[in-house]
């Protein structure tokens, strides 16, 4: 029978098995610090890196002076535990071990995987630490944690460069807001979003960028990335209503056409207009943005401006200064209305990242809170259904209303 690699010529599976069996029985843990599998796993990995030695020593290109030299000891970290390993070492250093290397003190990809998806939980450091203790009866510091949770970010770079399909039918953009810990104070961050609807109906989150504030300004650079990335052409987007916003859209895709948040117009109104009379109010502008077309619209707005112009004429100059691009979406078909005309559909995805985020009072860096709002996303993007219902209808409207726009891209495989 051929010799198990990494398992000593001397172990008997028979007796271990029995001494196992007997452990068990007892209540004793398979794995974990005083764990039955443990000294079994040491054994093994010690008696693999004495072979990668032997292996190295007989290299005809090596030294004939060369030979062994003892061993080091250093303390190792797994998901079945935590122990002492004696790795073998030559007399002229040049042994580079594979199984483990020289610096490495994580064993497998297993616990670091564990790690990585406790905190895409929103788990801090802390409770991360109390966790594998007590799973797997040893210590690790919030050093080590940091430098796991680090390597995701080569992936984040990746995935924020990725090309992106050609056209996007409908996209939503909206920033979330965090504080961050720099140079000993508390500094808020915008994290601006984009969530896009591809030509086969599949919704993408297209990008995730930071800056320390919101404005037009910065939008305009996420937008030329997207141009950067792909993007040739979008059909509608809807935003709130930031100054400089739409133009930012235009000024990178001038076809665009920009439909302002509803929703947000409705919460910008209610910011002047006090308690008592805000029932009433509301009652009166739902006419206004649930009516069956612009004209109709029109005119429940000057209703409303008889009724409530004199005693509010912030709010309603508001709605006439906006007017255009928030009655953007009378052009369409219900099914599309529904869509656009507020930024719901990112915003429920802003709610999914806050209950991840929820317990975090500042981050530590701009990068503990990148990587919390990527590893969060993605799990929120395995979600997503792969096709919004109805899409297929939504397509042929789009077709029939921007026409050689869409059909030049509908055999598009990016």
């Amino acid at each position: 029978m051929e010799k198990k690699k990494g398992i000593p010529e001397d172990f008997n599976f028979e007796e271990f098995s029995k001494e196992a069996i007997a452990r068990l029985k007892q209540g004793e843990e398979l794995t974990g610090k005083e764990g039955i599998l443990t000294p079994l796993i040491k054994q093994i990995l010690e008696s693999a890196l004495d072979a990668e030695l032997s292996q190295h020593l007989d290299d005809a290109k090596k030294s004939a002076s060369n030979r062994r030299n003892g061993h080091n000891r250093k303390q190792v970290k797994s998901t079945n535990g935590g122990f002492e390993l004696a790795t073998p070492r030559d007399r002229d250093g040049s042994f580079e071990p594979e199984l483990v290397k020289k610096r490495q003190t994580i064993i497998g990809t297993s616990l670091e995987n564990k790690i990585i998806g406790l905190y895409s939980l929103g788990m801090s450091y802390n409770d991360i630490r109390d966790h594998i203790d007590e799973m797997y009866g040893f210590d690790i510091s919030q050093g080590m944690l940091s430098q796991i949770t680090d390597k995701i970010i080569p992936e984040i770079r990746e995935w924020q460069s990725r090309a992106l399909s050609p056209l996007y039918p409908i996209i939503w953009m909206d920033a979330i807001h965090y504080r961050v810990r720099e140079d000993g104070a508390v500094t808020n961050r915008a994290v601006y979003t984009i969530i896009g609807v591809n030509i086969h109906g599949q919704k993408e989150l297209l990008g995730i960028y930071m800056s320390e504030n919101e404005g037009a300004k910065f939008w305009l650079q996420v937008l030329t990335d997207l141009s950067q990335r792909g993007v040739k052409d979008i059909l509608i987007a809807s935003i709130d209503n930031l100054k400089g916003f739409k133009e930012a859209i235009e000024t990178v895709f001038k076809d665009t056409e920009v439909q302002l948040c509803i929703v947000h117009q409705i919460r910008n109104s209610l910011k002047y207009i006090p308690f008592k009379d805000t029932r009433e109010f509301l009652r009166d502008l739902k006419k206004v943005y649930k009516a069956d077309n612009k004209k109709q619209a029109e005119a429940h707005l000057k209703d409303l401006d008889s009724k409530w112009g004199k005693k509010y004429p912030i709010v309603l100059r508001s709605w006439y200064d906006n007017w255009e691009s928030l009655t953007q979406y009378f052009k369409y078909p219900p099914e599309i209305r529904r869509m656009i005309y507020t930024t719901n559909m990112i915003e429920g995805y802003h709610r999914q990242l806050r209950k991840v985020t929820k317990t975090k009072g500042a981050f530590a860096s701009e990068n503990a809170l990148l990587k919390l709002i990527y590893l969060a996303s993605m799990r929120i993007i395995e979600k997503w259904k792969l096709s919004p219902w109805g899409w297929k209808t939504t397509l042929q409207q789009l077709i029939l209303i921007f026409d050689k726009r869409v059909t030049k891209y509908l055999n598009d495989t990016v």
